[in-house]
């Protein structure tokens, strides 16, 4: 009987351990600017719903965004962004899968700021290629702040600008990051 208790609370930290390295939102937030140095207007959207999970044992790291939950200043962008550049129908997320290289660095026990690389995967308009990016991770109790700014060649993912737009439409979007992740 002593051994089934014993084993139980056993599996039972563990569990609770590995439970405990994870960290996770819903609610995460992503902007986008491509607006051109000539464009008359700004144009630019963010998305309040995007959900990430890290893994702050191995530093896997998942960052997933509905294309069409991006927000515009005007709908008729939106419409132009969904139909005509991203396809929406077609494609209809965005994915990063990478890993945070200096995970080790970082002390989850402790309230603090780290600078941070990540490397992986970014899917976008069906197109994957290979990132790395610069960022920072914030340790806040039982939260970590993930932000970054990058920027996102259009081409590299086959998102077409025609010439009737050109001057509005920055040939690179810059990607702005701003995720709080919660432990579970």
């Amino acid at each position: 009987m002593k051994k089934v208790i014993i084993t139980g609370l056993l599996i039972a930290a563990a569990t609770s351990s590995l439970f405990a390295q994870k960290y996770m939102t819903r609610t995460g937030r992503i902007n986008f600017d491509v607006t051109a140095p000539s464009s008359p207007e700004k144009v630019a959207a963010v998305n309040n719903e995007v959900a990430s999970i890290m893994d702050a044992k191995s530093g896997d790291i998942v960052f997933q965004v509905l294309i069409k939950s991006f927000k515009f200043e005007r709908e008729l962008m939106k419409e132009h962004f969904n139909e005509n550049y991203m396809e929406s129908d077609k494609y209809p997320k965005s994915e990063f899968k990478g890993t945070v290289a200096n995970i080790s660095a970082i002390n989850f026990s402790r309230d603090g700021a780290y600078k941070v690389k990540v490397s992986g995967k970014l899917t976008i308009h069906g197109i994957t290629n290979d990132v790395s990016v610069p960022g920072t991770l914030s340790v806040k109790g039982n939260t970590v702040s993930a932000k970054a700014v990058f920027p996102v060649v259009l081409k590299d993912y086959k998102i077409d600008i025609p010439s009737l737009v050109a001057d509005k439409l920055n040939k690179q979007a810059t990607i702005t990051l701003d995720c709080d992740l919660t432990q579970k």
